[in-house]
C-alpha cells in the first residue's frame, strides 16, 4: 500500500502490545526496515504526536502518523530543485514538496533557487504557486514566514486565515524552534557559542545587503544566533547547526561571516580571498532549514515538528567529506 499524503491510523484492539516495526510490516509490507528507521529518526512517523523507536510497543487506541510512503518506498529519494519545477503544474510541484499536511497547515521542503515571494525578475514563487491550492471557498493558503531564495528547507504555510494569524504570532513571539544546517569555510575555534550583533541594511551595486552595525546606529536591529559544530574536515570546512533566536534578513549568512567562517557558496557574504572551493563541491549556498518545531494553531493538536531532507547539492558535499547525516539526526532526537 502506498500513500501520497500524510495520514493518521488508529491502533486496533487486537494490535495492543504489538511492536511498531511489526505493525508497519503488517500494514505496509513494502516498507523496508531501514527506511522505517529513517522515517522514525527524522520524526516523520509518530505515535500520539510523539517520537518513537522501532521497538516501541503500541497501545490500542493510539494514533500513528504515517508520512507519504510512495516516496519512502522509492529506491531513489525524490528531491525537488528549481530546474525540475519548470513547465509543471503548480499544484503538482507543491505536492512533491509536501512534508506535512493537516486541516490547517502545510509544511513544504522548498528547493534552493525557488523564491518564496515574487519580485523583480521573479516569474514563479511559492506564493504565486499557492494560487493552485485555493480551497472550495476560494481561500488561498498563506505564507507564515520566509526563506531566502537560495536557502532550502522547511517552509510553513497556513490553510486558513485563523491558522495564519496563530502561526504568525508564534513566529513573532519566538515560540518556534528553528534548526538550520550549513557548511562553513574553516572550523570555528569554539565548537559552540552565541553570536550577538546589530544588523542594518545598506544598498550596494549588487543590491541590498546586510552588515554588522554599531549599537544605536540608525535602522539597526539586534540579531542573536546560536551555533554548534557537528562535524568537520580539518582546516577545510565544518558542518554546523545554526539556531536563529531572532529572524533578521540574511541573519545566519551575516553571522557566519562575522564568525570568520562564511557559508560555502554564498554569493553575497563569502568574502575570503585566495580560497578555492573544494573540488566536488557545487558553488551554491549550503544553508538548509533542517527542522522546525512550532505550536499548532489548534491548541488540541500536538506541536508541529517537521524535518526536511538535505537538497542534492548538500548531499553531494556531505558524501564528499564523509559526513554521516545520522550524527545530526541523533542530536535532533536528543532535543525532542
Amino acid at each position: 500500500m502506498a500513500l501520497s499524503a500524510v495520514t493518521q491510523k488508529n491502533v486496533e484492539a487486537d494490535e495492543d502490545g504489538m511492536r511498531l516495526d511489526r505493525w508497519f510490516k503488517v500494514h505496509f509490507p513494502g516498507l523496508g526496515f531501514g527506511k522505517l528507521q529513517k522515517l522514525l529518526r527524522s520524526g516523520q512517523v509518530r505515535v500520539d504526536g510523539g517520537r518513537v523507536k522501532t521497538a516501541s510497543r503500541l497501545e490500542a487506541g493510539q494514533v500513528v502518523r504515517i508520512p507519504p510512503l510512495d516516496a519512502a518506498n522509492s529506491d531513489k529519494p525524490r528531491h525537488m530543485t528549481a530546474n525540475t519545477i519548470r513547465d509543471r503544474h503548480d499544484a503538482d510541484v507543491l505536492r512533491d514538496m509536501l512534508l506535512y499536511e493537516d486541516k490547517k497547515v502545510y509544511v513544504f521542503n522548498k528547493p534552493s533557487g525557488l523564491a518564496v515571494q515574487g519580485g523583480s525578475g521573479i516569474n514563479r514563487s511559492v506564493d504565486s504557486m499557492l494560487e493552485s491550492l485555493r480551497d472550495k471557498s476560494g481561500q488561498k493558503p498563506r505564507l507564515c514566514h520566509r526563506l531566502d531564495r537560495d536557502t532550502s528547507g522547511v517552509l510553513v504555510v497556513a490553510k486558513t486565515r485563523g491558522a495564519a494569524a496563530a502561526l504568525t504570532k508564534s513566529f513573532r513571539h519566538r515560540d518556534t524552534d528553528k534548526t538550520y544546517w550549513a557548511l562553513l569555510r574553516g572550523v570555528p575555534r569554539q565548537r559552540d557559542g552565541r553570536i550577538s550583533t546589530y544588523l542594518v541594511k545598506e544598498q550596494t551595486e549588487d543590491g541590498d545587503r546586510m552588515r554588522v552595525a554599531r549599537h544605536g546606529e540608525r535602522g539597526a536591529d539586534h540579531a542573536v544566533s546560536f551555533y554548534r559544530v557537528i562535524d568537520s574536515n580539518p582546516r577545510t570546512v565544518s558542518w554546523v547547526e545554526l539556531k536563529p533566536h531572532t529572524g533578521r534578513t540574511h541573519q545566519l549568512r551575516v553571522h557566519g561571516l562575522h564568525l570568520g567562517h562564511p557559508i560555502i557558496g554564498d554569493p553575497k557574504y563569502f568574502e575570503v580571498e585566495n580560497w578555492e572551493i573544494p573540488g566536488g563541491v557545487q558553488k551554491r549556498l549550503h544553508l538548509h532549514a533542517r527542522r522546525i518545531r512550532i505550536p499548532h494553531p489548534d491548541e488540541n493538536m500536538p506541536m508541529i515538528d517537521v524535518t526536511a531532507p538535505l537538497p542534492p547539492h548538500m548531499v553531494q558535499s556531505w558524501n564528499l567529506f564523509a559526513f554521516e547525516e545520522e550524527d545530526g539526526l541523533n542530536d535532533e532526537n536528543d532535543d525532542a
